[in-house]
């Protein structure tokens, strides 16, 4: 499996940057992972980014989003189970995304109806990628 974050902005906070760490190397163990950061900049030009780096990209593309499905941890590790075996996953800045990288999106995720910083945003995508995978696998990490 191959999974690649594209994010807006730097993980500034070092006590986040360690938890995600944790998590993109116990994420190793399931395959290939890479994080694509972006500049922080305008909506449209943090969008035109997003697009420009999912060109030519034939992997499932799931864009974080508030609009997207609230989803369970099972029903999160189900649809990657089911998905291709290549995954961009994609944060937006803190203004979001246009509705262009809405509409590339093959999947929208919603990681609570909470708004949170796009630092808590990673941070909770790698945990939850990690117990995806862990439930997948049938490895003792989820309940």
């Amino acid at each position: 499996m191959l999974l690649k974050i594209i994010a807006v902005g730097r993980v500034k906070d070092p006590h986040y940057q360690a938890k995600i760490n944790e998590f993109m190397q116990r994420l190793n163990a399931f395959g290939k992972v890479e994080v694509v950061e972006l500049k922080d900049d305008s909506v449209e030009k943090e969008s035109a980014a997003i697009l420009k780096a999912l060109e030519n990209d034939r992997s499932w593309v799931v864009v974080l989003d508030e609009r997207g499905e609230n989803i369970t941890s099972v029903e999160w590790a189900e649809k990657i189970q089911k998905c291709q075996s290549r995954i961009v996953l994609v944060i937006g800045g803190a203004f979001g995304f246009n509705d262009a990288v809405r509409q590339r999106a093959d999947y929208l995720l919603a990681l609570s109806k909470f708004t949170v910083t796009h630092e808590m945003a990673r941070l909770m995508l790698t945990e939850q990628l990690y117990r995806a995978c862990t439930i997948i696998a049938g490895k003792k990490y989820h309940h």
